[in-house]
């Protein structure tokens, strides 16, 4: 498998581990057309929206921008644009996933743990402003407070059943 690929299936494992842990169900569209790479869904909830859901655009990243706040993606204006705005039914966030350089750094298991390295942010566009400068590329900051741990993603989901959007 190229490096490309094993960030891409490291990225969804990562992801569906938190939110394994916060007690939600992943699905996985067929197709990745529209810049989804996985859907998060709530069964039930609390709210006034019920079974929330929450779809997102996984990236892989061995480059160190976690050194810096905010960190500084850059995503294929494709990408951006089909993640910012707010007239899609379901919310949508990017989720970037920072790694070791080395592949075999990534991961760190013995009898007791199972450590992932390094660390997931996520950001929503919901607000971001079209762009028509024709780069073909946008470079977005991500915050580094916007861990994407069990707890956030349960804030995330909780504002979704509330009818709010992240």
């Amino acid at each position: 498998m190229d490096l490309s690929r094993q960030k891409e299936q490291f990225s969804i494992a990562w992801v569906r581990a938190v939110v394994s842990v916060a007690g939600y169900a992943v699905y996985q569209p067929e197709v990745d057309d529209d810049s989804v790479d996985l859907g998060i869904a709530v069964r039930g909830g609390r709210g006034t929206v019920r079974s929330p859901r929450l779809e997102v655009q996984l990236k892989c990243t061995a480059e160190p921008i976690w050194q810096s706040d905010p960190m500084r993606f850059t995503l294929k204006k494709k990408n951006y644009d089909d993640l910012r705005g707010d007239d899609v039914l379901v919310p949508r966030m990017l989720i970037v996933v920072c790694v070791p350089d080395q592949v075999n750094q990534w991961l760190d298991q013995n009898e007791e743990r199972m450590i992932l390295q390094r660390c997931g942010y996520f950001l929503s566009l919901r607000t971001f402003p079209a762009r028509s400068d024709g780069k073909a590329s946008v470079t977005v900051p991500i915050p580094r407070r916007q861990q994407f741990t069990v707890a956030a993603l349960r804030d995330i989901m909780c504002e979704i059943g509330q009818g709010r959007r992240p």
